[in-house]
């Protein structure tokens, strides 16, 4: 049973999920759309490799918001970097990403071999820590969020050319500071997978409902059985975006045998 006296913790969690599911459900449509799945991975790892870097590099570390900027400068120019080879590798585009992400994640194991906390800091950074997430560091993500599902809402047309690049990199590298990059790829693209196939109306306010379940499900179970929060929640999310495609593809198989009869 859940321990109410975890509320306080878990309060600020879930509304660290909703900001970055406010965000990601949109994008994750669009890296749907561009058939580049591994997109999200690689700038998530080449933001947490600006983290790493910050981290090593002590005269960086204590600069006012190191670790904010400098993952953000590394997912900036990784984005720049993506949004160059799409224009003249669009056919490689996806094996390409594919290798940038392995390299990323190459690099960052080989700064931290040496580090005694190095294997701490990469669990943290690939695996989050959602539950320690506290209000102040929400105030940021939240602006920024909103400023941009407003310039979405102005102007959709930038999701079409190179800036979603850069949307994209900047949205990507506030979602790893709060909840690591495994949560972060399982975001975007488990609600967006499960309407997919999807037609009807609503659409975006279903990818939501997937993301929502799977927050508050993964939530509740990691602090009733002491579990992971970021793996209970990636599996929570799992199972939502599988329960709502079968009520979908159930649906349309009911609609369609009623109409032919």
């Amino acid at each position: 049973m859940l321990d109410l006296d975890l509320l306080p913790i878990l309060i600020p969690a879930f509304v660290a999920g909703l900001l970055v599911l406010s965000t990601h459900v949109v994008l994750g449509r669009q890296v749907l759309k561009r058939g580049i799945i591994f997109i999200d991975l690689a700038i998530a790892q080449v933001a947490a490799l600006g983290a790493i870097v910050s981290h090593m590099d002590h005269s960086i570390e204590e600069l006012p918001f190191s670790h904010v900027w400098m993952p953000a400068l590394f997912a900036l120019v990784g984005a720049g970097f993506i949004a160059w080879l799409s224009k003249r590798f669009a056919d490689e585009l996806e094996a390409i990403i594919g290798c940038f992400y392995v390299l990323s994640a190459v690099a960052a194991m080989l700064l931290l071999s040496n580090d005694p906390h190095g294997a701490e800091l990469l669990k943290q950074l690939m695996s989050g820590q959602i539950l320690w997430v506290n209000w102040s560091q929400l105030v940021l993500p939240a602006i920024v969020s909103a400023a941009i599902l407003a310039l979405i809402v102005m102007k959709p047309q930038v999701l079409d050319g190179a800036g979603f690049y850069f949307l994209f990199a900047i949205v990507i590298t506030l979602s790893v500071e709060l909840i690591g990059v495994y949560l972060v790829f399982s975001t975007l693209i488990l609600p967006a997978l499960a309407l997919n196939k999807y037609q009807g109306k609503g659409l975006l306010a279903l990818a939501y409902v997937v993301g929502f379940v799977g927050y508050i499900a993964g939530l509740i179970l990691s602090a009733t059985y002491d579990l992971p929060s970021g793996a209970a929640i990636v599996a929570a999310l799992a199972m939502s975006a599988i329960l709502m495609r079968v009520f979908l593809s159930m649906k349309a198989s009911k609609t369609a045998s009623s109409l032919s009869n």
